[in-house]
């Protein structure tokens, strides 16, 4: 038996170190009150199967999910829109501490003159209850507390670098002394640099989400560069220092064009940036802004 054959995109992809998927939200209903005014309603049916829909519409829109378990009430819910004519992510950060929910909206191939470029679109709001005040505030929210912190996260085969160096890029690079890291900083080098749009959301204390997506590398290299337009989010949790993730997106794999959706997990550590390398990340300017 081949004990990698869990792993769909081989020994040196980025889900080793996922978590089991968590099935305790089944037989759960939520009804989400959205910033912007358009609610959501889901309910989880079992293991593989949730229904959802904008709340008051019918019928329930049954669809497959992912989720996993950030810390002991926090979950991040992850599912595709079945039969939308492009294709569509929606992603939920439900937190049953403070009855708080994020939403991310992903869409593939709206971009006319990029065709696998994805813009999320980022929403808060609140869950209602039975019998309690449903309040506008306090919110999950964007947030400055990562900014100027360099993180090492181990997927298992393979390391990246996190420099979150301002509130809305990030920057990444892979160490030297992995072999594996060559491939991937010989992409990076192609680039003016490795900054992509980011968001930054403070889900609790130590919980933050943390979300980016390859717009700038889809733009420039485009087909030279295997991975392409995706959005990737994690919900890290610094009490303990690791993350669950998903992907959303397109990829190549085995040499073709393959639709990306699958979740992961790292262990990480918080690197202290004493070297030049590292140092000149953390303040270099961003060639892709004025």
């Amino acid at each position: 038996m081949d004990l990698r054959e869990h792993n769909k995109f081989g020994p040196m992809g980025i889900s080793q170190y996922d978590m089991p998927q968590n099935y305790e939200l089944i037989g759960k209903h939520f009804d989400f009150a959205m910033d912007d005014g358009i609610d959501y309603s889901i309910t989880f049916i079992d293991k593989n199967t949730l229904e959802w829909n904008f709340e008051g519409d019918a019928p329930q829109k049954a669809t497959g999910y992912l989720c996993g378990k950030g810390d002991e009430t926090t979950y991040l819910v992850s599912y595709e829109i079945a039969g939308a004519s492009k294709r569509t992510n929606h992603t939920w950060v439900i937190d049953l501490e403070n009855w708080l929910v994020t939403r991310i909206l992903a869409v593939v191939g709206e971009n006319p003159r990029f065709e696998y470029l994805i813009t999320p679109k980022y929403e808060f709001g609140a869950i209602k209850r039975e019998g309690v005040e449903l309040k506008t505030y306090p919110r999950h929210g964007y947030t400055n507390d990562l900014i100027g912190n360099v993180l090492q996260w181990n997927y298992g085969g393979m390391e990246t670098v996190h420099i979150y160096h301002c509130a809305n890029y990030y920057r990444i690079t892979y160490p030297p002394e992995r072999a594996s890291s060559q491939v991937f900083n010989e992409a990076m080098a192609k680039l003016p640099s490795s900054d992509e749009p980011t968001a930054y959301i403070k889900i609790k204390k130590g919980i933050y989400l943390f979300s980016l997506t390859e717009a700038n590398m889809e733009k420039v290299l485009g087909a030279a560069m295997p991975f392409r337009s995706n959005t990737m989010c994690f919900l890290q949790n610094y009490n303990h220092v690791y993350q669950i993730g998903r992907a959303f997106g397109t990829t190549m794999f085995d040499d073709k064009l393959t639709e990306l959706h699958i979740t992961f997990g790292a262990y990480g550590k918080v690197l202290e940036p004493q070297d030049d390398y590292i140092l000149n990340m953390l303040k270099d300017p961003n060639p892709f802004i004025v």
